[in-house]
C-alpha cells in the first residue's frame, strides 16, 4: 500500500511532474504546514484559525516568504523554485500582482518536489526559516 505521507520519488519521477502539477502538491503541503503551525501555537479560536490561515496562504504572503529562503536554496531547490516562477499559468487572483503569484507558485512547486522526493526535513526547515520573526499571525 502506497503511503501517501511519506512520498519517496526518485528526481526523474519528479521531473516528470508538470510544473503546475507540483505547484497543485506543493499548495496542499503548504497549507497543511501552515495550519500545524498555528494550531501548534495554541492561542486560536476556529475562526482565527481560518482567518489566519487564509493570511499565510495568499499569493502576497508566500510571495513574501519566498522571498526569505531564496538566499538559502541549493541550485536543485533553486532549479524547482524557478520552475513554478516561470509556469504559464492562465490567470492571477485579483489580491496579487502577476510577479507575486509567479513567486508563490515557484514556492508552491518547490514545496511539491521537496515532498515528492520524500525530504521532508529540508521542507520543514525552510518553512522554520519563512515563520521567523511571523508575530503578526
Amino acid at each position: 500500500m502506497e503511503n501517501y505521507f511519506q512520498m519517496t520519488f526518485d528526481p526523474q519521477q519528479v521531473n516528470a511532474v508538470t510544473n503546475l502539477g507540483l505547484a497543485h502538491i506543493g499548495d496542499g503541503v503548504y497549507e497543511l504546514l501552515c495550519r500545524t503551525y498555528l494550531c501548534s501555537r495554541g492561542d486560536h479560536t476556529v475562526r482565527n484559525l481560518h482567518k489566519d490561515t487564509v493570511a499565510l496562504v495568499n499569493a502576497p504572503a508566500q510571495a513574501k516568504f519566498a522571498e526569505k529562503i531564496l538566499v538559502f536554496l541549493t541550485q536543485e531547490e533553486m532549479d524547482y523554485f524557478r520552475r513554478g516562477k516561470n509556469a504559464h499559468t492562465q490567470s492571477a487572483p485579483k489580491a496579487a500582482s502577476r510577479a507575486e503569484y509567479a513567486k508563490a507558485t515557484g514556492l508552491e512547486t518547490l514545496f511539491g518536489a521537496l515532498y515528492l522526493l520524500g525530504r521532508t526535513d529540508r521542507l520543514n526547515e525552510l518553512f522554520h526559516m519563512m515563520m521567523e520573526e511571523n508575530n503578526g499571525i
